[in-house]
């Protein structure tokens, strides 16, 4: 279940290979977040923390799931650990609709692409 919905996110948007998020979550160079309802998962969210230029980030690689409304609140506890981890902001490469269901999220800069054929 945890993998399927992982990978659903990331086939998704195209922004990143499951086996290399899977590699990183393995190694513990990322974590994997699950909300659990008590009986079962209802999503799953990696993240990864990468030091910039302009200081350490959060970065939100993958997160998919259902019943967005029941944990969408949990984002919370991420930007905890960011905070206490030091790190100067958390950051999703995503889909634009993030941005609307967010609170304090804003768009600062675009990832846009091109298709070829």
């Amino acid at each position: 279940m945890v993998g399927r919905l992982l990978k659903r996110a990331i086939v998704k948007t195209g922004l990143s290979a499951f086996a290399t998020v899977e590699r990183d979550i393995l190694d513990g160079v990322s974590l994997l977040w699950v909300a659990w309802n008590g009986t079962a998962i209802e999503a799953v969210a990696s993240t990864s923390l990468q030091q910039t230029e302009a200081g350490k980030v959060c970065v939100i690689t993958a997160c998919a799931g259902v019943g967005m409304t029941r944990w969408q609140s949990l984002i919370r506890g991420i930007e905890e650990y960011a905070a206490a981890e030091g790190c100067r902001c958390v950051r999703i490469f995503g889909r634009k609709g993030w941005g609307r269901v967010l609170d304090g999220y804003n768009e600062t800069f675009a990832i846009i692409d091109k298709r070829l054929h």
